[in-house]
């Protein structure tokens, strides 16, 4: 049985990340008490039904329980041969607290005592134990809903067939940068389409742009100082059982180089085999 626990700070999008679960054929339930998991996953696990053989369970604050007692719930699990997996999602304070604001949903912490700042940073501290546990870790600061979903299939459906995860994301430094990634490669350096009056309103992904950067030599070099700088480490992060790899390429717009540079090293990696996922955050 594969066993996924779905975990994160309130306002994160743990309901969508489930529904994304189901939607590739994952048997979910949300809030899951404690002292449950352990026998219903031997049931399951016990059951001839092939629905109960991809599980998601959602856990949050509201169950602290499960969380007092998770070290040995996760025990019993391995005793149990079950293979489980932990999914945390997170988000920075500001999107927390507008996400909040803007559904008026209540922060399951609040009181007449605590106020949301305050809510927020104590969920920081009662989850910081199984954020460091998680096996995918995903920050939503900057994602739609639809993004969120889309991520959560591909994480997950890279670990269960393909190994471990090249994601690659291509942004712009004035928008701020990306949460959750392992590398920051900056373009900035290289010519820029932003002056050329004809090209200013196109992307990386138009044509006069990509024969526009595919003329210099800085940008060809930069492009394959990238590849076999990656192409010699990340066999080295897979040895250690990681689900994915994240690196960000970054122009200042997130418009024309950067968008340019995450196709190419997508095209290069493609023919290894390595399951990719591409997002340029801003052109979403």
């Amino acid at each position: 049985m594969d066993l996924i626990i779905v975990s994160g700070l309130s306002g994160s999008g743990k309901t969508v990340a489930l529904q994304a679960l189901e939607d590739i054929c994952y048997y979910c339930i949300d809030n899951l008490p404690a002292n449950l998991l352990p026998p219903f996953a031997q049931n399951l696990l016990e059951s001839p039904s092939q629905q109960t053989k991809r599980v998601a369970i959602g856990i949050d604050v509201r169950n602290k329980q499960f969380l007092k007692n998770l070290p040995e719930s996760l025990q019993q699990l391995e005793t149990l041969g079950i293979n489980y997996r932990i999914l945390y999602l997170s988000a920075d304070d500001e999107t927390l607290m507008r996400r909040f604001s803007e559904t008026r949903r209540r922060h399951p912490l609040t009181d007449e005592s605590t106020s949301l700042s305050d809510a927020i940073l104590l969920e920081h501290k009662l989850l910081a134990s199984l954020a460091q546990q998680a096996d995918f870790t995903i920050d939503t600061s900057t994602h739609t809903v639809h993004e969120l979903r889309s991520e959560v299939r591909n994480l997950v459906g890279a670990r269960d067939g393909a190994g471990m995860m090249l994601q690659i994301v291509s942004f712009g430094h004035k928008h701020g940068h990306p949460g959750d990634v392992d590398f920051v490669f900056d373009v900035r350096c290289l010519p820029n389409p932003h002056w050329e009056e004809d090209l200013r309103a196109l992307t990386g992904l138009d044509q006069p742009v990509i024969d526009y950067l595919a003329s210099h030599d800085t940008v060809t070099n930069m492009i394959g100082d990238i590849h076999q700088f990656l192409n010699q480490w990340l066999p080295h992060f897979e040895k250690e059982n990681r689900s994915y790899v994240t690196i960000a390429i970054g122009c200042t717009g997130g418009q024309h180089r950067s968008v340019y540079i995450a196709e190419q090293l997508q095209e290069r990696f493609t023919d290894s085999g390595m399951p990719i996922q591409l997002r340029h955050r801003e052109l979403m």
